[in-house]
């Protein structure tokens, strides 16, 4: 089973063709250094379906060497096309990965039953453990509980990630789960992760742990060991963090090119963007700033000298 912290990693990137190597390199020991229990490359945060080929395989590759055996990598592997994910499961699965993250195929709308005869079909022949990724807010498909149930029983399956925002459903998710003690149930909104972890659920996939790391881990470890005031604590902060990083901008991306920002301003990785989306202007960069100043992460020195850089 997995359990614990597994940060989306952010992809760092110097054009749309070409990745960011030595960011890429700084960005895993830091997330590894916060003490997290596995990493996941090409998911939402790291902006995986809008990356080229060429990039996801060299994302896989160098993770998972840089990586070795500290903690588990999980690649995502999600595509529109049937062919392409294999491929992706292929790459993972020779470069040393321990799992893949497989979300519905986008763009055309598919019934329960046709998702329940993909996943089925596609599994089958999967070279790695498959986790099921709920991500209905991107894909505009929900994994409902009618697709979920009959896959249950379908061999190399090794649990959910749910990014569906809908405690409910996890409470129902969870409940079935339990019946299979080889699944692990992961949350994605890192705003629900507190709660969820209280309620019994296996890890969190949470973007911020790529800037905070210790943070993460640490309601982790107040949870597992029912320490629910420290848990209520450092979940307040993770709202906090919420309301300010990942709120600059009124852009449906602003969690991502936030959290690009803030580890650009910390000399960590570049803040590009992968098409359509832009990176944060000055203004927006300067907000960055303030909040990295406020909580902590950057001195009075630090910000001031950013602030006189022309990015």
């Amino acid at each position: 089973m997995f359990r614990g912290i597994v940060p989306p990693m952010v992809t760092p990137l110097l054009d749309q063709e070409n990745l960011d190597v030595e960011g890429l390199e700084r960005l895993i020991e830091h997330v590894l250094a916060g003490g997290v229990h596995g990493l996941f490359a090409l998911g939402t945060t790291g902006e995986g379906p809008n990356l080229s080929y060429d990039i996801r395989r060299e994302v896989i590759d160098r993770t998972c060497k840089q990586v070795g055996d500290r903690v588990p990598v999980l690649v995502g592997v999600a595509d529109t096309s049937y062919v392409e994910s294999l491929r992706l499961a292929e790459v993972a699965a020779k470069a040393g990965a321990k799992a893949l993250v497989l979300a519905p195929p986008y763009y055309f709308p598919a019934s329960a039953k046709e998702m329940e005869h993909y996943y089925t079909n596609i599994v089958a022949k999967m070279p790695l453990p498959v986790f099921l990724y709920n991500m209905p807010g991107c894909t505009k498909i929900d994994l409902s509980l009618d697709v979920l149930e009959p896959l249950f029983d379908v061999p190399n399956i090794a649990g959910l990630k749910d990014s569906s925002g809908n405690m409910t459903f996890l409470h129902k998710v969870q409940r079935l789960v339990r019946e299979r003690t080889d699944w692990s149930l992961f949350v994605g909104p890192e705003e629900l992760l507190a709660e969820a972890l209280i309620m019994g659920v296996d890890g969190g996939v949470s973007g911020g742990a790529n800037l905070f790391p210790k943070l993460y881990v640490d309601v982790y470890n107040a949870a597992q060991a029912k320490d629910y005031d420290k848990a209520r604590e450092l979940h307040q902060r993770i709202i906090a963090i919420s309301s300010t990083l990942w709120a600059v901008g009124s852009y449906g991306s602003s969690f991502i090119k936030g959290l690009k920002c803030a580890l650009s301003c910390l000399g960590i990785c570049s803040d590009v963007m992968t098409e359509p989306f832009e990176k944060f202007n000055p203004p927006e960069r300067e907000k960055i700033r303030q909040h990295l100043l406020k909580y902590g992460l950057l001195t009075e020195e630090q910000a001031e000298a950013l602030s006189k850089v022309s990015f």
